[in-house]
Parts: structure tokens; C-alpha cells; sequence
């Protein structure tokens, strides 16, 4: 595969992981940090804009992963591709949202 193809898929990653904790704090009706709350990615949202917040990620994914190139996940490198893109979000989101919601454990990370 080409790395264009590769970089779409790690980006699709992001966006996939990303997506998950704005959908399920929306599905579930409670308020998370988004872009669209003041200050931005800090305060809260409602859990509506979450809901859609979570799903255009989904969707961003979707366009990324399935509309670029042909995704292979037995491909050995477009499941790296992604799998770094899923890993590297979960981690800057731990560590961004782990302030807020007591995983930061006093800032020893």
C-alpha cells in the first residue's frame, strides 16, 4: 500500500479512538470536554454535542479507513498504521483527560 494510504489509516485511528469517549459520554447523557465548550477542550459540553461530536469522528474515520486505498486489517502495515493511530490518541487522551477525571493520580504519570 501506498503511505499516503498508510497515513489516512493512522489518521483513521485517531479519529475512530477519538470518537469513542465524546459517543459514549453523549449516548450515556453526561457532559465531557469537546473543541465547541469554554475554554476549549477543557470545559464541558452538553451530552448532545458530544453525541455529535463522537459521531463526525466515526464518520471522519469511516472516510479515512474505507474510502481510502483498499484497508487490509491482515495487512501488516496497514494494521500498524492504524493500531498507531488507535494507540497514540488513547494515550494523549489519557493523559489530557486524565486531569479532569482523577486517572492523572496526583500528576505521577
Amino acid at each position: 500500500m501506498t503511505p499516503l494510504a498508510d497515513l489516512a489509516y493512522l489518521f483513521g485511528g485517531v479519529f475512530l479512538t477519538n470518537g469513542i469517549p465524546h459517543f459514549v459520554s453523549g449516548v450515556t447523557g453526561r457532559p465531557f470536554q469537546s473543541p465547541f465548550a469554554t475554554p476549549p477542550g477543557e470545559g464541558l459540553s452538553s451530552a448532545t454535542i458530544n453525541a455529535l461530536w463522537g459521531f463526525a469522528n466515526f464518520f471522519v474515520a469511516y472516510l479515512l479507513i474505507i474510502r481510502v486505498g483498499r484497508f487490509d486489517l491482515h495487512a501488516p502495515d496497514n494494521a500498524l498504521a492504524f493500531g498507531i493511530g488507535v494507540l497514540a490518541m488513547g494515550v494523549i487522551s489519557a493523559r489530557l483527560f486524565g486531569r479532569f477525571h482523577g486517572g492523572d493520580l496526583a500528576g505521577k504519570d
